[in-house]
């Protein structure tokens, strides 16, 4: 399977407060580094951070800028690599656009939730579209309590909830994206065969 076709993206807007409302939240370096890596590990293309806030594109930017090209790229070159992968953006359209170009194909939005529904994409459907596609994909991770209603019904898909061993499912957004990568790309991994 080819993961050059394969991108997240980590939105800050549209996402919902506790209360359902529309916000915009914080980029949180937590987050940049840890999905970062995970990205890094899993040959993901690329990583998004989007955000409409241009005063937290300029710290996410200050950042990443010091591990790529400052102190912190001399410090820990495994970090560096990581960080190369992100790409801030202020909205989502843009990266689309930006991959649209680069891959010269058609790009497709993956929205994730950790509610259900009908209509979702199951990760087996998902790694099968992944090895015989001739597209793109981008996952859409959401910050806050989750991407809006209103961007998830805009999406291409909505992939299924990543389901645990208990009714509990509130998973930090680093945690869900590292298991998500895991469960579309893990069976490829040599150790698993």
């Amino acid at each position: 399977m080819s993961r050059s076709k394969l991108y997240l993206a980590l939105l800050h807007y549209p996402v919902q407060n506790k209360d359902g409302k529309a916000i915009a939240s914080a980029i949180t370096s937590i987050d940049l580094h840890d999905i970062a890596r995970t990205a890094r590990t899993y040959g993901i293309a690329g990583f998004y951070v989007v955000t409409p806030l241009a005063d937290q594109r300029e710290f996410a930017g200050k950042i990443i800028s010091h591990w790529v090209e400052g102190a912190g790229a001399k410090y820990n070159p495994d970090r560096k690599k990581a960080f190369s992968l992100i790409r801030l953006r202020s909205d989502l359209h843009e990266a689309v656009d930006e991959i649209r170009a680069d891959m010269e194909n058609e790009v497709r939005v993956v929205a994730t939730s950790a509610a259900g529904g009908p209509g979702r994409l199951e990760f087996a459907d998902f790694r099968q579209a992944l090895k015989t596609e001739d597209r793109s994909y981008v996952v859409a991770l959401g910050t806050a309590w989750g991407l809006s209603p209103e961007f998830m019904a805009k999406a291409d898909c909505r992939l299924a909830p990543v389901a645990g061993m208990s009714d509990y499912n509130h998973l930090s957004v680093r945690a869900a994206a590292a298991i998500i990568l895991d469960r579309l790309l893990a069976a490829d991994l040599q150790y698993l065969k």
